[in-house]
This record gives structure tokens, sequence and C-alpha cells, in this order.
């Protein structure tokens, strides 16, 4: 019998064990978790009685994001509205009851809803005081964001603007996009959205998040390299018969005529120009692709580019093989003279090329880019405030003024005319990456204006073109620096 007392005792003793264990465990150590978590209704429908803080644009006049007030069950709640409907909406993001957050409304949700605040914040509630968040002023100019998001209408791509000094975007643009005001009960039309590309995806933040074959742009990075480490100079010499044979089969250089191109002896810089495939497989080949690869890691490939949006909304740019980053282990893991022109596995995002022309534009060093400028109290009381950060050097001040100078002649004379702006010294580069369809093309255009001291670094993707960088993407390049070179500071 006390045997039996005992082992009862004892399931007892181990089940109210488990009891203390459990409540411990939800009631500490979980419970932040449980509060995060997007489906929780409880949270949501507590984060509607809160007074989201404003996104205003970098005009400091243009409000892209604030709330509508209404009464429900006799108390007031919050729902936000969006007053310039689909402009920077991917960046932007959306709050809703019924889908939660995205974009900038889920990473600076802490501000927004005055959670930064700790004691205030639950000294206003307590109080029974509406909860007012704080405001994020951001850097993109929306009369540029605008004419941006009008130039891809149509079209599947993305563009992105950097003040190269700063890092401060000035123009993050993605098409299609959507309305944030029909996410919570339209959200239909926004699963309809047609576009000339599978899928749409409108959701998704091609600027930040887009992958994409870079074709000619990585030339840079290739140039770079070639430059930076002394193998060779602007006026290097080569013969170009219009391919190089790699693996025993010809590489033609790309051409948009009846046959391939063959240019002669040329020098580095004519290749540069010219886009000539043939001379940077050469190039490739000598050089290796680690030593390639190593210069693309100093821009940022490899790394996910630092910005203040959700982490999953950010990708990084490198080889890829399928979904996953490619790390080789050996020159003899890739393919050097299709790498040296961007074709092989490379994927990189418009954010990342903005990041490496921007780079060239600033001597040699890489910003941090970032699209909050300040936060501001709902009285009106600074915050904090984003300062400039740089995130290090690429390649030598002498290597980036050598580039700047031959891209300068890209446009000048050669595959970036449609980019010349009168009277404004523009460097620029093409590129047209070939994809598994005949004919079709992701077409790029890569620049910084004025060449000598510039304030716009800009890279212009679009998918699915028949066309050239140079006829397709350059264009819209220009019409994005001409906006804001001829813009005040402020507008």
């Amino acid at each position: 019998m006390n045997r039996s007392i005992t082992r009862v005792a004892v399931v007892a003793l181990l089940l109210l064990a488990a009891v203390v264990v459990a409540t411990t465990y939800w009631q500490t150590w979980a419970v932040g978790g449980l509060n995060d978590r997007q489906d929780n209704a409880i949270q949501r429908v507590a984060q509607l009685t809160v007074e989201r803080g404003r996104i205003i644009a970098g005009d400091g006049r243009t409000v892209m994001a604030t709330n509508v007030a209404k009464e429900v069950s006799d108390q007031t709640l919050y729902f936000r509205a969006y007053p310039t409907g689909r402009l920077l909406s991917n960046v932007i993001g959306y709050s809703t009851q019924a889908r939660s957050r995205t974009g900038l409304e889920r990473s600076q949700n802490d501000y927004l809803t005055a959670a930064n605040a700790g004691l205030g914040t639950l000294a206003d509630r307590l109080s029974g005081s509406t909860v007012k968040g704080n405001d994020l002023h951001l850097t993109v100019r929306p009369s540029a964001q605008y004419l941006a998001e009008q130039a891809l209408a149509g079209r599947c791509g993305s563009a992105v603007a950097l003040d190269p000094h700063t890092g401060r975007v000035l123009v993050m643009a993605t098409s299609p996009g959507f309305n944030p005001n029909q996410v919570e009960k339209d959200f239909s039309k926004i699963a309809a959205t047609k576009a000339p590309c599978t899928p749409p995806a409108p959701l998704l933040n091609r600027a930040t998040a887009g992958l994409f074959t870079p074709g000619s742009t990585f030339k840079l990075i290739t140039m770079a390299a070639a430059l930076d480490s002394g193998a060779y100079g602007p006026d290097s010499r080569f013969q170009d018969p219009g391919y190089c044979i790699e693996y025993g089969k010809k590489v033609s250089n790309y051409s948009d005529q009846n046959g391939p191109e063959v240019f002669g002896k040329v020098t580095l810089t004519d290749a540069l120009v010219h886009s000539i495939n043939s001379v940077f497989c050469e190039i490739g080949k000598e050089l290796g692709p680690k030593t390639i690869l190593s210069y693309a890691k100093r821009f940022g490939f490899y790394s996910v580019p630092p910005l203040e949006t959700p982490a999953g909304e950010r990708a990084a740019s490198g080889l890829y093989n399928g979904s996953t980053l490619y790390q080789p282990k050996s020159n003899s893991d890739v393919d050097p003279g299709r790498f040296a022109f961007g074709q092989e596995r490379l994927l990189v995002t418009p954010l990342q090329m903005a990041m490496v022309v921007g780079a060239i534009g600033n001597g040699g060093i890489v910003m941090r880019p970032h699209v909050i400028d300040h936060i501001t109290s709902p009285e009106g009381k600074l915050l904090t405030a984003t300062r400039r950060e740089e995130l290090g050097p690429a390649i030598k001040p002498e290597t980036a003024a050598k580039l700047t100078e031959m891209m300068e002649q890209a446009v000048s004379r050669g595959t970036g005319g449609n980019a010349r702006i009168p009277g404004v010294r523009v460097a620029g580069k093409t590129g047209t990456g070939e994809t598994a369809v005949p004919g079709v093309n992701t077409t790029w255009f890569v620049a910084f204006a004025p060449a000598d001291n510039p304030t716009v670094a800009v890279a212009v993707v679009l998918e699915g073109q028949r066309g050239t960088g140079g006829a397709t993407a350059a264009p819209i390049a220009k019409t994005i620096m001409q906006a804001l070179l001829r813009r005040t500071p402020n507008s």
C-alpha cells in the first residue's frame, strides 16, 4: 500500500512541476514570441487602438501613410490609409488587421506605435489616453519616384537611385506595384494584377529582393578587378575576332545585328565602351573567377544589403545554384569567361548594382544605403537621425577615377548613348542579360552623374525585353537622373 501511495505522490509532483515549468515558460520567455506572432488576433486588435505615426516623403510635405479613426463598439480604432496609393508602396508596405504588416510598416513598427518609448507608452495606456506613434521621414524624392514609376509602367522591372556620397535612397521603384489601400478589402484586385512577366508578383520589392542576371553591367566589377590589381590598364591592347574560346567552344560577342561584331585591335577602354564580350572573357580566364569574386564581395556581393526594410524583403547578390547562394571552392567551379561578362549563374538586385556604381562615383567607397532620414515624436521632437556611414573601400581612388573616365566614354561614344544629358557628364554602362528564351533579355543601365562630382547613382532593370539595355533601360535612367539633377534637395 505504501509503495502505491509513493507512486501516486511522485506522479502528482511530476505533473505539478510540469505545470509550473509550462506556466513560467509561457508567462516569461515565450510571451515576447506570442506578442510578435503576426497571427495573434488579440495583439493585432490592440495595435489598432494606437494612432500609428505617419510616413512622410523626402520633401517633408507628402504624407504617404496616415490613419483613419473609426468608432467600433464604443472604442476608437485607427486604420491605416495611404494617400499616395501605389507610390513607393513596395518600400512602405502596409499595416492591416487581416494581413498584418510588410515593408517599413513592419520593420519600423516599434517606432510607429511608440513601443520604443517603453514606460511612457505604458503610462499612456494605463491613463486611458490614446497612444500616438512616431513619424518616419524618408529620403525618397516623391516627384522623381513618380516619374520612375511612370517610366516603368507596363513593364516588369525596377529602378533605384542613390546619393553616392551619403547612401540616401532617392528613388526605389518597382513594377508592377500595388495599392496598399486595397490590401484590407480588395486584395483580389492585387492578386489579379496583370503584367508581362510570370508571375507578376506585385507585392515583391524587385529593387531589394528581385534577382536578375546582370549581363554586361557586371563588367564594371571585372574591370575594377583588372585595373585595381594592376593586371591591366585602360590602354591595354587586345585582338578581338568576335569571340573567345571556352572549353573548346566559341563564346561570341553580343550583337543585335545579323552577324557577330568583330572589333579587331582594341584597348581595354574600347572594350568597355563597346561592351566587347570576347575581351572580358579573356580577362576572366586570365584573372580567374576567385579574383573577380573577391572584388564583387568588396562591393557588397554575398551580403544582404543593409536597409531599414525587413530582412526577409532583401536578398544578397552573387552566384546561385538554383535558389541557393553558391560559394565556389575553386576557379574550376565557375565558367570564367561567361562569369566575367555577367552571365554564368550570377544574380543581382537593382539595389546592389546602384551601390556598385555609387561606390565608383564615390572614389571607390561603398556607402550604407538608407531610406529613413530621421524619426520624430508626435510633438515634432527629433528622436533619431540616420548618419552617413561608410561600409568600406571596394577599389582605390585612382581605379575609380579610371573607371569613371571609361564609363563616360561608354555614354559619349558607346552603347550608353541614350543616357546622354546636355550639359551634364554622365558615366554609365549598359547590360543585356541573356535568358533561357532566345531573343528575350533582361536589360540594364547603371550610371552616375555629374561624372566629376556625382549627386545621383542609378540602376534600372527591365525583364522580358526584346531589345538591349542601351535601347530600353538607358532612357529610363536618363529620365530619373534629369529629375533628380534639376530638383532642389527637398523636392
